[in-house]
C-alpha cells in the first residue's frame, strides 16, 4: 500500500460487510413473535372486557333495594296524643242583681278562699224595693191582724146568740182572715227574695282557688244576668288539680282503663314531665273523629300548669294493642289498594296488602298484613313486580337506579 494514502482513503477501499442469512431469519422470528403476542393480548383484553360488560349489564338488570324490618310498637314506643288542660273546677261569677260596681277586692291571679269578697255592687234601685217590700209586709200584717179580730168577734157572737148573726157571715170573715194571712206570706216571701238579691250585691268566691278573670271595673253598669249568657264579672278556678282531656283513637280505646298512669309534657317546660291518671272516659265513639274522650287528672299544687293550655300525653299501651311501625316511604298506593313490597328467603319480591292504624308522619303503624320478621322494601323502584329478584343494598347509596349508575 502506498505510504502516501490517508486513513480515510484506505477505509474506502475495503469491501462492504453484508448481514448473514442466519441473522435475518432470527430477526424475522423475533418480529413475528412480538406481533403475535400483541395480537393475542389485544384479543384476550377485548374478550375480558366483553365478559365484564356482559356481567355488569346482567347485574344492573337486577334492582338494588334498601330493606327495613317492622318495628314492634310495644311499650317502649308509647302512644302520644295532644291534650287540653282545664281547671278542676271553674266558676264564672255573674251578677244576680243590677246596679253599679262599687269596688272590686281581688284582681286576676289572686288566691282566694271560699267566701272571700271579690267585688261589691251598689244597688240603689234594689234598696228602694226593699223599703217598699218592708212596708207592704207591715200593711199585710196589719190587715191580717184586723181580719183576725173581726173574725173572732163574729165567731163569739155566733156562739152566744146564734140568731143574731148568720153562719154565712162568720164564714165570710174567716175567709177574709185566711186571705189576709196569705197576703202576709206573699209579702214576706217577696221581702225575702229582695233580701236574697241584696245579698248578691257582694260577689264572693264559691270555693278555694284563684281569680283567672276580671271583666269589670269600678263604676261600671251591672245588669242582672240570671241566664248566664253574658260576660262574667269574675272567674274563679281551682287549679290545685287540672283535668286533662284527650281524644283517643278507637283502636286504642279498649287498652286504656281507669287508674292507668300517663306522662304529660308541656312546651313551656322542656325536658320536664308530669304524671297524670285516667279518671274517666266517655265510653262512646265520636262519629266525626272516630275517637273517644278520655279524662285524666294531674296534680298542680305549685300552679306551674296553666288551665286551658295544650299538652302532650303519652300512654303506655300494651304490645297486644299496638301494631308494627314502618317508614312511610315503604307504602305503595295504586289501583290495587294500599300495600308494601316484601322479600322472601330467596330475595324475591312479594306484595302484601296492609291497613294503617295510625299515621305518625315519618312513620306509620300497620294494623294488619305484616309480621314482625318481614323484610320490607323502602322506596320500592317503579316497575317492580311480584316475583322479581332484587339485591339488598349494604347502604342506602347503593340503592340507586341503573340509569343513575350508568
Amino acid at each position: 500500500m502506498p505510504e502516501n494514502l490517508s486513513m480515510s482513503e484506505h477505509l474506502t477501499t475495503l469491501p462492504e460487510a453484508k448481514p448473514s442469512p442466519r441473522r435475518l431469519r432470527l430477526a424475522a422470528v423475533i418480529a413475528a413473535a412480538v406481533f403475535g403476542s400483541i395480537v393475542v393480548i389485544g384479543v384476550a383484553t377485548r374478550i375480558s372486557d366483553a365478559r365484564t360488560l356482559h356481567q355488569w349489564t346482567d347485574e344492573q338488570a337486577i334492582p338494588t333495594v334498601v330493606i327495613s324490618e317492622p318495628e314492634s310498637a310495644n311499650g317502649s314506643s308509647p302512644l302520644e296524643l295532644p291534650a287540653q288542660m282545664d281547671a278542676f273546677t271553674n266558676a264564672p261569677i255573674f251578677a244576680r242583681t243590677g246596679g253599679y260596681l262599687k269596688s272590686w277586692d281581688k284582681d286576676i291571679g289572686a288566691a282566694v278562699k271560699a267566701g272571700d269578697v271579690l267585688g261589691t255592687i251598689d244597688t240603689p234601685d234594689l234598696d228602694q224595693q226593699l223599703l217598699q217590700g218592708q212596708a207592704d209586709l207591715a200593711t199585710a200584717k196589719a190587715n191580717a191582724a184586723l181580719a183576725a179580730t173581726t173574725a173572732k168577734r163574729w165567731q163569739v157572737l155566733r156562739q152566744t146568740d146564734p140568731d143574731s148573726v148568720s153562719q154565712q157571715s162568720v164564714d165570710q170573715f174567716n175567709g177574709d182572715l185566711a186571705a189576709k194571712q196569705a197576703q202576709v206570706n206573699a209579702s214576706q216571701a217577696n221581702l225575702d227574695r229582695l233580701k236574697a238579691l241584696k245579698s248578691y250585691a257582694k260577689l264572693v268566691a264559691p270555693f278555694d282557688g284563684r281569680v283567672t278573670a276580671r271583666n269589670t271595673d269600678v263604676g261600671a253598669l251591672i245588669a242582672a244576668d240570671a241566664s248566664g249568657t253574658g260576660t262574667p264579672l269574675f272567674t274563679v278556678s281551682d287549679t290545685s288539680k287540672l283535668r286533662v282531656y284527650v281524644r283517643v283513637p278507637q283502636v286504642y280505646a279498649p287498652a286504656i282503663h281507669r287508674g292507668d298512669e300517663a306522662t304529660l309534657t308541656v312546651p313551656e317546660y322542656p325536658g320536664k314531665s308530669f304524671t297524670a291518671k285516667v279518671e274517666a272516659d266517655a265510653r262512646a265513639i265520636t262519629p266525626t273523629s272516630g275517637t273517644t274522650l278520655v279524662q285524666l287528672l294531674v296534680d298542680n299544687p305549685d300552679g306551674k300548669l296553666l288551665p286551658s293550655s295544650y299538652a302532650s300525653v303519652s300512654f303506655k299501651i300494651g304490645s297486644g294493642a299496638l301494631g308494627l311501625r314502618l317508614p312511610a316511604e315503604a307504602l305503595i298506593f295504586d289501583e290495587k289498594g294500599l300495600h308494601v313490597a316484601t322479600l322472601d328467603a330467596s330475595d324475591h319480591v312479594h306484595f302484601k296488602t296492609v291497613t294503617i292504624r295510625r299515621d305518625y308522619g315519618k312513620t306509620i303503624e300497620v294494623g294488619s298484613g305484616l309480621v314482625a320478621n318481614d323484610r320490607v322494601i323502602i322506596n320500592p323502584p317503579d316497575g317492580l313486580a311480584d316475583g322479581d329478584e332484587v339485591r339488598i343494598a349494604k347502604n342506602p347509596q347503593q340503592a340507586a337506579k341503573p340509569h343513575d349508575k350508568a
